[in-house]
């Protein structure tokens, strides 16, 4: 029997600003902290990504044309603060009105993200997330944007807080490309969660009439196995990555079983607790209380097994399956059980994680009143058919069998009584990707980089279909 979702749940695909829009260098935009790193690096160029600065309406047509309600899309802070405070750039300003006002043309309805990964550079260099004027600056900026484009009613503090933190100071995936500093990590995520509190109360002190949440990456975590070692791992594991900024921004408070976890991750690496003040608590609390949505961004699962050496991790930026490595000391390795599938990037396929997600929220977090799922999708290989042409459509079965499963998942939930409101695929169009470049394609519309050209993927028709009918197709 077909699944269904209800008549007002709201079908959309997501993007970031770095990841899609290009054109880092037009139009006073200003630095951000990836420009210098992926200079060194010389892997690849954030430009031209998908050249949205220029493309954008006719990204909109498309998606006003395949079923597509909504966008997630986010502002680039330095397109407006080149360097994160002062001065402002008008001809950003200008760009997101225009934007937006495309939104409006193709009904579609922005959910505009402040914050995706792209610091400015200069508010980077003095500590990013470590930085008290970064929190300052970065609240200043959020007032800004919602007196500045009241056409957007939907507005996301931060894109996930932990993957930002963790990959700048744990894995070194992010820049400054720390490695082994949990406490700078836990520090940092703890200062975004203050700086995301006080924006969510100065919105509504604004009285804006829209609505204000945040989004979560959500790895959800198992056991590899049922003896109490790797169950305590699995906690240790979902405590660093899912429950301390689920605590603080659903709840408004960190519980002490999720302290005293954390507490044990410090002290194995013999790294100091992270620092509160009543004052930030009581801004965590007031916003708890106050937030319209979580965003939740679910890809994948993890199973974690007791480990006692040191910690190793090696990212697969490639594609190159089986070769993802992460064993944290302290906390426990990541070993999968036979028989899971997983993307060419080593990501598990497993919808039950996305369904015990948001289950979780529902039933532990009892202060949040919707929930979307704000990116989901899979990272593939894939290249243009030789001698495509405009009509062509480029076929990507697997993408639509990944679809059903997530969908499935998310449509049991919302039978068992989760109050998901929408599901944004990641992503709209292929993109730009932090650590791998432009060979991992998540899009419904597929973007032949050095021409700019975009074509139809088979998925973005399952998409118009799913959206017009509201009813998973076969």
């Amino acid at each position: 029997m077909s699944k269904t979702f209800p008549k007002d749940f709201i079908f959309g695909g997501a993007s970031a600003a770095y990841q899609v829009e290009g054109a880092t260098k037009e139009d006073g935009k200003g630095r951000v902290l990836w420009d210098d790193y992926l200079e060194k690096q010389g892997r690849f160029s954030p430009d031209p990504a998908a050249d949205f600065y220029h493309h954008y309406d006719e990204d909109l047509t498309l998606s006003e044309k395949y079923g597509v309600r909504a966008l997630r899309l986010s502002i680039a802070w330095s397109r407006i603060f080149p360097d994160g405070d002062g001065k402002v750039e008008p001809r950003g300003v200008a760009y997101y009105h225009r934007v937006f006002k495309s939104c409006q043309e193709h009904h579609v309805e922005p959910f505009v993200t402040l914050h995706h990964f792209d610091t400015p550079e200069k508010l980077h260099e003095e500590g990013d997330w470590l930085s008290p004027h970064m929190v300052n600056a970065f609240v200043d900026y959020a007032k800004f944007c919602f007196k500045e484009f009241p056409e957007v009613k939907y507005w996301i503090t931060i894109n996930e807080p932990t993957s930002m933190a963790v990959q700048q100071y744990t894995s070194g995936t992010f820049p400054p490309a720390e490695t082994g500093r949990f406490d700078k990590t836990f520090q940092a995520e703890h200062n975004e969660m203050v700086a995301h509190a006080k924006i969510v109360n100065a919105y509504k002190d604004m009285d804006l009439g829209g609505k204000i949440g945040i989004v979560h990456a959500i790895q959800t975590v198992y056991p590899y196995s049922d003896t109490e070692a790797d169950k305590h791992a699995a906690a240790l594991q979902d405590a660093f990555e899912n429950r301390l900024y689920l605590d603080g921004t659903l709840a408004g408070k960190y519980s002490p079983e999720t302290l005293a976890l954390v507490k044990e991750i410090l002290d194995a690496n013999e790294q100091p607790m992270f620092n509160t003040t009543p004052e930030e608590m009581d801004e965590l609390d007031k916003a708890a209380h106050q937030l319209d949505f979580v965003g939740v961004n679910n890809y994948f699962s993890k199973w974690l097994r007791a480990y006692n050496g040191a910690s190793e991790t090696h990212h697969n930026g490639t594609g190159a399956k089986g070769t993802s490595v992460s064993r944290l000391h302290g906390i426990g390795e990541e070993k999968r059980p036979d028989g899971i599938e997983t993307t060419d990037w080593d990501w598990a396929i497993y919808p039950r994680g996305m369904h015990d997600t948001l289950m979780r929220i529902h039933n532990d977090y009892p202060l949040v009143p919707e929930i979307f799922v704000t990116e989901n999708g899979i990272g593939m290989k894939e290249s243009l058919p030789e001698g495509a042409t405009a009509d062509t459509i480029i076929q990507d079965p697997k993408r639509i069998d990944y679809l059903k499963k997530y969908l499935s998942a998310i449509a049991d939930a919302i039978s068992e009584g989760a109050n998901v409101k929408g599901y944004f695929i990641w992503s709209l169009q292929d993109q730009f990707s932090w650590t791998n470049g432009y060979s991992k394609r998540y899009g419904l519309f597929f973007v032949d980089f050095p021409t700019q050209k975009r074509y139809i993927k088979q998925s973005a028709l399952w998409f118009k279909q799913l959206s017009d009918t509201h009813v998973i197709p076969d």
